[in-house]
């Protein structure tokens, strides 16, 4: 495979929403830049916009560079405060979205499942996607009632991947985003197929950052998911049954990864669907789910 430009590293990125459209926006000490509004005042060609920047159109080198001219013009106009801002799903046009079930010990004995011998694969679709600030909506469900969530850590894809070795799958990957993988447990359980109760409008929220993978050891991160302000998960990806590397090759081996794809890794303990059946109550419209990873941040949605 050519590869025209190497992946970007050292930067952290979101999917800004400005008066003109979702656009590229870099991360830098508490404010986002607003890579449009800069590339067109300065001119630098470097990409505008998640897709071209995860594909490789525009120069990505020139990224660090426009952070650098914007912060030297002395002007706050190409910034928006980390408080102030709205945000798109950090990722916009992934062709796939790949998801994993029973991942984690824990969680395979809170369902009463045995250990997968190898991983399970399952999906959503584009129109799951979602956002940090994002709302689900729970209320005009017809079929579905039982709503659950599960925070997890998401691998977004940055070179194409078929048949790749354990050894080389990191060197594939282009960063790594707080998802969830909301979920409604009566559809999901209706047969042996679980997609019907996971692939539902915005069922699939990621971001609100996207992290360059060399700062990001995908094995060791803390991961916790609140309800309300109340924490249900956490735990850590070391407790992944199949990690990061393993996922990437053993996808690779059944389908072309291509950049921009995302694999949602899997859920630890502590889902409702793990309760004492007189234990359960479901989400409902007003809860906020908030999941935190490591490194990655906070990614914060409400039910409506």
């Amino acid at each position: 495979e050519t590869r025209p430009q190497p992946l970007p590293t050292g930067m952290t990125f979101a999917t800004l929403a400005t008066p003109r459209g979702l656009g590229l926006g870099v991360r830098d000490d508490g404010r986002i830049l607003d890579v449009a509004a800069a590339e067109a005042r300065f001119r630098s060609g470097a990409p505008t916009t998640m897709d071209d920047l995860i594909q490789g159109r525009g120069d990505r080198s020139a990224l660090s560079k426009l952070l650098a001219r914007a912060k030297t013009a002395g002007t706050d106009a190409l910034f928006v405060a980390e408080a102030d801002a709205q945000f798109g799903p950090c990722v916009l046009a992934p062709e796939k979205i790949v998801c994993i079930g029973l991942n984690y010990r824990s969680h395979v004995a809170e369902s009463g499942e045995k250990l997968p011998p190898v991983p399970i694969l399952f999906n959503k679709f584009n129109s799951a996607l979602n956002h940090h600030g994002g709302t689900i909506s729970v209320s005009t469900e017809k079929v579905a009632k039982k709503f659950d969530y599960e925070g997890e850590l998401v691998i977004v894809m940055g070179r194409t991947a078929r048949d790749v070795s354990e050894a080389d799958a990191l060197s594939y990957v282009f960063g790594y985003a707080t998802g969830h993988d909301f979920s409604a447990r009566d559809t999901q359980l209706e047969t042996s197929q679980w997609m019907a109760g996971k692939a539902g409008d915005g069922w699939g929220p990621v971001g609100p950052w996207l992290v360059t993978a060399d700062q990001v050891d995908p094995t060791q991160l803390d991961i916790e998911t609140r309800v309300n302000g109340e924490v249900r998960q956490s735990s850590n990806t070391r407790n992944m049954i199949f990690d990061c590397k393993t996922l990437v090759s053993f996808i690779s081996q059944r389908m072309t990864l291509r950049p921009g794809d995302l694999i949602f890794t899997g859920t630890p303990e502590g889902v409702i669907l793990g309760y004492p059946k007189d234990k359960q109550v479901w989400l409902k419209p007003g809860d906020v789910v908030a999941t935190r990873i490591e490194k990655l941040g906070t990614l914060e949605f409400r039910l409506t």
